[in-house]
C-alpha cells in the first residue's frame, strides 16, 4: 500500500475522512493512521484480528503487546487503534486556551490531527462504554513536550465524557503478551493446513478427545501431544496446536503468567479463566 500524500493542502484530511479513514466500528473501522504514514522508533506491525475481524496497525512492541491483552479479555468488545481526535478545531481551541503549541506535522509544519492509540468499547455490568488509552514507555512522562500533548488529549476526551488514561510498559505483562502473541494464530483450527482437509466436526472431537487426555495435574503437554498424534495418525505437531487453540479459546486454562513451555509438566484446568488479570484492570 503506498504511502498517503503529505503535502500541506487544506483538503488533505476532507479527503482522507471521505475515504472512510478514523471512521466504523468493529470490522467497518479504518485507522485514521496506518503504518505506511508515521515513522516508528519500535517494530510497527500489520495483524489480523481475532477479537475484530480486520486488519489492525500497531506502532510499537508496546503497542502491539497490549493488542493482544485486549483481544484476550473478554470484557473488551471492539478495539479501534490510532483513533483521531476531531475535530482539529478542537484540538486547536484546547491547545490555544492552554497557551501551548498544537502538534505539527514535522515535515509540512501543518497542525495535525491529534491520534489516540486506542479507544476501546467494553462491557461493565451489563453496559458498553468507551474508554481511550494511550500506549507510552516510563520515560516519555517525563518529556515537558509530551506532557503537554497528553493535556491536550485528556481534556479532549474529558469534553466527550470518556475515560482516557496513560498505559505505560510497567502494566503490560511481557511475558503474558508473548504467550498471547504465540497462541493467537490458533482461534481456528481448520485454517491451519494439518487440518484442512478434515471436516469441523472430526476437528471437534480431536480437540474434545486431547482436551480430556491433558487435564489434570502436572500433565506433560509434549508426551501426551506426541502419543496422540501418533494414536490418531495426525501431522507431527497436530496435537501441540490443538493444545494452543484450546488455550486461546478458553477451553482450558493454564497460567499465562509464566512462560508458555511444553516440556515442563503443567496444571491444567478445563474452565473459563477471569481476566481480572490479564492487564486490563485500568479499563
Amino acid at each position: 500500500m503506498a504511502k498517503r500524500n503529505r503535502e500541506n493542502r487544506p483538503d488533505k484530511y476532507e479527503k482522507w475522512i471521505k475515504e472512510g479513514y478514523g471512521q466504523g466500528v468493529g470490522i467497518e473501522y479504518k485507522p485514521w493512521l496506518i503504518i505506511q504514514d508515521v515513522p516508528s522508533k519500535g517494530r510497527v506491525t500489520r495483524l489480523h484480528g481475532i477479537k475484530v475481524d480486520r486488519q489492525h496497525d500497531v506502532f510499537s512492541d508496546k503497542e502491539r503487546n497490549y493488542l493482544y491483552i485486549l483481544e484476550f479479555a473478554d470484557c473488551v468488545k471492539d478495539i479501534r487503534e490510532q483513533y483521531p481526535l476531531f475535530t482539529l478545531e478542537q484540538t486547536m481551541a484546547i491547545a490555544e486556551e492552554l497557551g501551548i503549541e498544537h502538534p505539527k506535522d514535522p515535515f509540512t509544519g501543518e497542525n495535525v490531527i491529534m491520534t489516540t492509540d486506542f479507544l476501546i468499547t467494553i462491557e461493565k455490568k451489563g453496559q458498553l462504554l468507551q474508554v481511550a488509552r494511550t500506549i507510552k514507555s516510563p520515560e516519555e512522562l517525563d518529556e515537558y513536550r509530551q506532557i503537554e500533548k497528553f493535556e491536550i488529549e485528556r481534556r479532549y476526551w474529558l469534553m466527550k465524557g470518556i475515560d482516557w488514561g496513560i498505559v505505560t510498559d510497567n502494566e503490560i505483562n511481557k511475558i503474558f503478551a508473548s504467550n498471547i502473541g504465540d497462541i493467537r494464530s490458533f482461534m481456528k483450527l481448520e485454517n491451519i493446513s494439518c487440518f484442512e482437509n478434515l471436516s469441523s466436526k472430526y476437528i471437534d472431537k480431536l480437540s474434545n478427545t486431547f482436551m480430556s487426555l491433558i487435564v489434570g495435574n502436572e500433565v506433560n503437554v509434549r508426551g501426551i501431544a506426541s502419543d496422540f498424534d501418533d494414536k490418531m495418525m495426525l501431522t507431527p505437531g497436530a496435537a501441540i496446536t490443538i493444545f494452543k487453540h484450546l488455550i486461546i479459546t478458553k477451553q482450558i486454562e493454564i497460567d499465562l503468567f509464566k512462560k508458555l513451555d511444553i516440556d515442563i509438566p503443567m496444571n491444567i484446568v478445563s474452565k473459563s479463566i477471569e481476566v481480572k488479570r490479564q492487564g486490563v484492570e485500568s479499563l
